[in-house]
């Protein structure tokens, strides 16, 4: 008889799934879903908990076949916990159970995210008759990699926002934003909403440990970081000089937030010979903001605050808990600024009256927070005399202007107890006329342009001698080395106007001693070439020799040293005398643009539709760092026609202006020529796109370069419209790492239906609505790439010969 009750209830248990289906028809259990849009399954009940017998099935689907989907389990999970037997969800690799397991799950423990390798994800779940728990929630959408998230801006102004804003953001999402800024322009970052995940427990504000929007002045994981943030807390406005300003944000798998929006602004840099560096930094102005203000201490009663050491400020001053020479306060500046200037003040109590100020003090400086140098004035520490009552501003000049991004106050000497309200005066490095980073600091000029006579480290990158960017430093590999013998040296792709140099010591190499950690450069000869063979030195106007340049007295504090302005591509430093632990240096390059391009070589390319043609010219400037780069001489290196575009293309050689020309009746502005590049591996990059071009017209058009990847998706990474003049300008953009192969693209539109053209004659009038584009591509971890997919969709104005 018992035998026959278990049957049966075996039986009933059998059954009972179909049964359940009817009569918890109420209650959906299974189906199939769209990954295009975000969703959410839950078990029924949720998060109440969920019935007995329950046998559902759900089949998720992408639009794509390229297409992945990524799913993100809430940490509040409860099945049954017997070894997975009765209670559990099981999640397969495909549209059926037969598809690979990607998991099985069960007790109190959510899964780690879930990402299939195809377009489809089949999900079980299955409970038996006996014990129930709260089941799961979790959210299904399409898994998206940094690539298909991140974009480059080039225009003058723009709007940056999180993915999907403003509605929550999606999980899983490594997204870079990299605005790229033209030589003599800043750019300014301004924050309109803020909302990041951030750790709720009390005191963690700040750590960002699971979403987070990163600001780098530069590239990102390349540049100087300015700052990390999260929470509600809107982060201050950022200003850059050094040409590239990004953003790097990061999801996980959990919490949504709204996200954030910000729009930059680039303004053109107003330069002269007589500028002076002396503007106030933006303590009393309210520019300098309270995050950026930290002290050592505040008095305890919290009416002496950091914040309220702002010159002039109207409500008591900074003071520290103790009155002790080991108390300082600090102002983080966010990016490198020369300062040459501190205006000191002290306080009048609010509550008791009584006077407060330094008369002493000490300077420090960081170009990283961590490295700090005692200012000096000779060889002892400079002390600076300040104030002789509470009210009275007393400034002081530094005596030579020392270039950093933190700065500390340590008082010395007070009357009656340290109170201090003060201001920082100084400049940009770039404000003084042809004083542009070439792109050491930023990233913007690739490790393989970096070089040197040898390297301690076999194992390392040259990116190690970034200057402030790089956590250690150059060291070459002889540790008793022969002065002159040794050299680094930056080749900066063109050549250009220099101007100056910034050196810096070195940190040390992975593991090494505190005192490899002190190493710089005391003296220096420089070096100059255009072709990377001939070396002319920069020598000293007294005697005729080669100038030896005073280097670095620290390891941390970067040294400026400026000369006449020489044309030049490549750079050579050779260190004359060092530190007792040796040479380390890290540097960086001041210069500017030659001014018109001097004489460049020109070559033409021209398409054919039908019996039509109309002619683009490329511009580039031949030098031996340009070898690779294909000049289109002699054919097109690889490069092939779109057959979809219906277009061929054709090779001419122009020389220096020369008389080629070619007839047509009417071009049809629908069509687009496409010249096919090979194609940039996956995983490569990032990688600098260096090109010119040339939009001139009434037509109102644009040029734009796209990033095509294997699936034929589209990407805008650069954009510009409008007359932009006869004269040939450069344009850069980033092209992002990426998991798939692709290509990169110009093209050039036109918003008019039809053209005549009578005569297109290189030798005579110039040709209004005459565009042309030529890319330089190169990678940080090869020499010069020529992978460019071109696209043309060209419009002529009419002439008369």
């Amino acid at each position: 008889m018992d035998l026959l009750l278990w049957f049966c209830g075996c039986l009933l248990a059998f059954l009972s799934p179909s049964v359940k289906a009817e009569e918890g028809a109420s209650e959906p259990c299974g189906g199939y879903l769209d990954a295009s849009d975000a969703g959410y399954i839950t078990t029924p009940g949720y998060p109440l908990e969920y019935p007995p017998h329950q046998n559902c099935r759900w089949i998720i689907t992408a639009p794509e076949p390229s297409q992945r989907i990524v799913l993100n389990f809430n940490p509040h999970f409860e099945i049954e916990k017997l070894d997975c037997r009765y209670d559990y969800v099981e999640i397969h690799d495909g549209n059926s159970e037969s598809a690979d397991l990607l998991g099985k799950h069960c007790s109190n423990i959510a899964p780690a995210p879930i990402i299939s390798s195809g377009p489809s994800l089949h999900i079980k779940f299955v409970s038996d008759y006996a014990h129930q728990g709260a089941g799961f929630s979790l959210r299904y959408e399409i898994f998206k990699t940094g690539s298909d998230c991140s974009r480059n801006f080039t225009a003058p102004t723009g709007l940056i926002e999180s993915p999907g804003f403003p509605d929550k953001y999606p999980h899983n999402l490594e997204c870079s934003f990299i605005i790229i800024v033209p030589p003599s322009m800043d750019v300014s970052l301004t924050f309109l909403t803020f909302d990041l995940e951030n750790d709720p427990l009390p005191g963690s504000e700040g750590d960002c440990k699971y979403d987070w929007l990163e600001v780098w002045d530069g590239l990102p994981g390349v540049g100087p970081l300015i700052g990390r943030y999260c929470g509600t807390k809107v982060p201050p406005e950022i200003q850059s000089s050094t040409g590239i300003l990004s953003l790097s944000f990061h999801t996980d798998m959990a919490v949504a937030k709204d996200g954030f929006s910000a729009r930059y602004n680039m303004t053109h840099k107003e330069v002269s010979e007589t500028f002076h560096c002396s503007n106030a930094f933006g303590l009393e102005s309210g520019k300098i903001t309270d995050d950026q203000i930290t002290a050592s201490s505040s008095f305890y009663d919290g009416h002496w605050l950091p914040r309220q050491a702002r010159l002039n400020y109207n409500d008591n001053a900074w003071t520290p808990n103790d009155d002790s020479n080991r108390e300082y306060i600090q102002v983080d500046l966010h990016v490198l600024k020369v300062i040459t200037g501190i205006a000191t003040q002290g306080a009048i109590s609010k509550e008791t009256q009584k006077s407060y100020y330094v008369t002493t003090f000490k300077l420090e400086v960081s170009t990283n927070g961590e490295d700090w140098m005692v200012y000096r004035h000779g060889k002892n520490h400079k002390v600076f005399h300040a104030n002789t009552d509470p009210t009275e501003v007393v400034l002081n000049r530094i005596p030579q202007p020392v270039l950093a991004r933190f700065v500390r106050i340590r008082p010395q000497t007070w009357k009656n107890g340290i109170a201090l309200r003060f201001e920082l005066y100084g400049c940009q490095i770039t404000d003084a006329p042809c004083s542009e980073l070439q792109g050491m600091l930023s990233g913007l000029l690739p490790d393989s342009q970096i070089s040197a006579s040898s390297m301690r480290d076999i194992h390392g990158s040259m990116g190690a001698a970034r200057l402030v960017a790089s956590r250690s430093g150059w060291f070459p590999n002889p540790t008793q080395p022969i002065a002159g013998e040794e050299w680094l040296q930056v080749d900066l792709g063109v050549p250009k106007m220099v101007r100056g140099i910034i050196t810096q010591g070195a940190r040390g190499l992975e593991g090494s001693t505190s005192t490899e950690n002190r190493a710089f450069v005391r003296k220096y000869k420089l070096a100059h070439s255009l072709n990377g063979r001939d070396w002319t030195y920069i020598t000293d106007s007294k005697t005729g020799l080669a100038k030896i340049f005073e280097g670095n007295s620290h390891y941390d504090t970067p040294e400026v040293r400026r000369f006449d302005e020489i044309v030049s591509q490549y750079i050579r430093v050779f260190p004359e005398r060092w530190s007792p632990a040796g040479i380390g240096m890290r540097m960086e390059v001041l210069g500017c643009d030659l001014p018109g391009k001097n004489s460049p070589v020109w070559t033409s390319i021209s398409f054919k539709y039908e019996p039509e043609s109309a002619l683009l010219r490329h511009y580039f400037t031949t030098t031996p760092s340009l070898s690779a780069v294909c000049d289109f001489e002699q054919s097109l290196c690889g490069w092939s026609a779109d057959p979809q575009s219906g277009v061929s293309w054709t090779l001419h050689t122009a020389g220096g202006g020369g008389g080629h020309g070619s007839h047509g009746t009417r071009l049809d502005l629908r069509k687009r020529a496409r010249l096919l590049s090979p194609e940039v591996g996956p995983e490569q990059g990032p990688l600098c796109l260096l090109f010119y071009y040339q939009l001139q017209g009434e037509a109102q058009g644009s040029l734009r370069v796209l990033l095509r990847d294997s699936d034929q998706e589209e990407t805008l990474l650069w954009s510009l419209k409008g007359d932009q003049g006869p004269h040939w300008r450069e344009g850069r953009t980033i092209l992002p790492q990426s998991p798939k192969e692709y290509q990169v693209g110009g093209q050039e539109r036109r918003r008019r239906g039809q053209n005549t053209v009578d005569r297109l004659n290189s030798g005579g009038s110039f040709l209004r609505g005459f565009n042309g584009i030529f890319f330089f591509l190169r990678s940080e971890e090869s020499r010069w790439l020529n992978v460019v997919e071109m696209f043309g969709n060209v419009e002529l104005e009419h002439l008369k010969s």
